[in-house]
């Protein structure tokens, strides 16, 4: 694994992240301020959507978008290869072909390439954000930059440089009043908010403890082909290169941590742990991990267990438990019990709603109204990077602090973003990557 080289920023705390002058140097403020009365462009206040990222992910919010009951379009559509933009496109129209005039993307508005996502923010009032995280903070930046409402996927980054960069222009977002909804969707999820609401009136007591776990099988791997460059086979394979995803604890784990941040409404301090490539051990997968298992630690003492692994026909488990003095919280079967098992409450599941759409009736709504109602940016912004440090703990065997982290620098993004371009990380002469060592690899030290 390569070294990164390390800029330090000092003063900074992880409640005091802004500095003005950095706002202003990258014109982030040069945006006008946006109101109901000007914002819609068009006839009948039609909310004109654009998605960046094309892939399952994106597909999916961009028809969840167009299945709200607000008067919306898709009418721009960017992603870095053209064949999945194409595939993008004709699963929205199977999907959407019930709603007509929902679905308005002209061939001279779907643009493909690195840039492709400039062109696509510019004709749109809502942007939905969807490539592979690493691009998170760029793209970002470009629709707060533009005065555009969004709704972005998690994780929000894969490295502190990137998360430095949606902090700042988050900040700005709030400034401009633009909603930004990121896709965290326990938290627009009916059980969790109702689970929520009675550890808020006590039912538990005070958090002694937390475990949560996202353990599963095997994921997807895609060929590579002789055609391929290196920068198009990793951005292909995104999953399994840090700077595309920031490993599963980073890409997908975050979903239970968040959830563990939620409860304690606070981040945590530290993160040690171990992990490793126990399974998953070929050149195919890159230089991510496949389990990782970390002890978060908060300010007030609190630990948060976690664990996260890719192992085929091993026990699955994706879930979160919250111990309090008086009882404890099972999150997946939304159940409150004391430490004797009595039920103390247990939410009825036939009330459950989809929160993945939840999330796009809430924001569309908010925009409708002109209301200003969702600044999920910041959140969810440490909570990626609470997964980070988890990655960098396991990585390296170190206690990682989340301040020192945050104000690292350290940045595994391409010099260049470029198809011929060299990505961050590359094979050895026998076509393997070279992946974090526990005790070898160190950081800021």
């Amino acid at each position: 694994m390569q070294q990164e080289e390390l800029n330090q920023f000092h003063g900074k705390t992880r409640r005091d992240f802004m500095k003005q002058s950095s706002l202003l140097a990258g014109g982030l403020l040069a945006a006008p301020m946006l109101s109901q009365a000007n914002f819609f462009s068009g006839a009948d206040n039609v909310i004109k959507i654009a998605l960046v990222g094309c892939g399952g992910r994106g597909t999916g919010a961009a028809v969840q978008a167009l299945s709200t009951k607000e008067n919306v379009q898709l009418v721009a559509m960017a992603d870095a290869f053209a064949d999945k933009l194409n595939a993008s496109y004709n699963n929205i129209k199977d999907e959407v072909g019930d709603k007509p005039g929902r679905l308005n993307v002209k061939e001279e508005n779907k643009f493909v390439g690195f840039d492709a996502y400039q062109k696509a923010i510019a004709l749109a009032d809502v942007v939905i954000l969807a490539t592979p995280p690493g691009f998170r903070p760029i793209h970002f930046e470009e629709a707060v930059k533009q005065g555009k409402h969004i709704f972005m996927e998690k994780p929000v980054a894969t490295d502190p440089a990137g998360i430095k960069r949606v902090l700042d222009a988050a900040e700005v977002a709030k400034s401009k009043k633009l909603n930004v909804v990121v896709g965290l969707q326990r938290r627009y999820q009916t059980s969790y908010r109702e689970m929520y609401k009675r550890f808020q009136d006590g039912i538990i007591g005070d958090i002694v403890s937390m475990q949560v776990w996202w353990n599963q099988g095997a994921l997807w791997v895609r060929p590579r082909k002789p055609e391929y460059t290196e920068m198009e086979y990793q951005m292909r394979n995104w999953y399994y290169f840090n700077w595309l995803c920031g490993d599963h604890i980073v890409e997908q784990h975050i979903h239970n941590i968040d959830v563990g941040n939620w409860f304690m409404n606070d981040y945590p301090v530290t993160a040690v742990g171990m992990g490793g490539r126990s399974v998953r051990t070929g050149k195919e997968f890159g230089e991510i991990y496949d389990h990782h298992y970390v002890e978060y630690r908060y300010g007030n003492g609190v630990v948060m267990n976690s664990q996260c692994r890719h192992w085929k026909d091993a026990d699955s488990r994706v879930d979160e438990e919250i111990v309090g003095i008086k009882g404890r919280m099972l999150m997946d079967k939304a159940v409150i019990k004391d430490h004797k098992g009595k039920v103390l409450y247990q939410f009825d599941k036939k009330k459950e709603n989809q929160p993945y759409q939840a999330e796009h009736d809430e924001l569309f709504a908010a925009i409708a109204k002109g209301e200003h109602k969702f600044w999920d940016a910041e959140r969810a912004a440490k909570t990626t990077l609470t997964a980070i440090i988890g990655r960098l703990a396991t990585y390296s065997g170190q206690t990682i602090a989340f301040d020192k982290a945050l104000n690292s620098g350290l940045n595994l993004q391409p010099a260049t973003y470029a198809f011929d371009a060299a990505p961050p990380v590359v094979t050895d002469a026998s076509g393997n990557y070279a992946y974090a060592k526990p005790g070898i690899t160190r950081y800021f030290s």
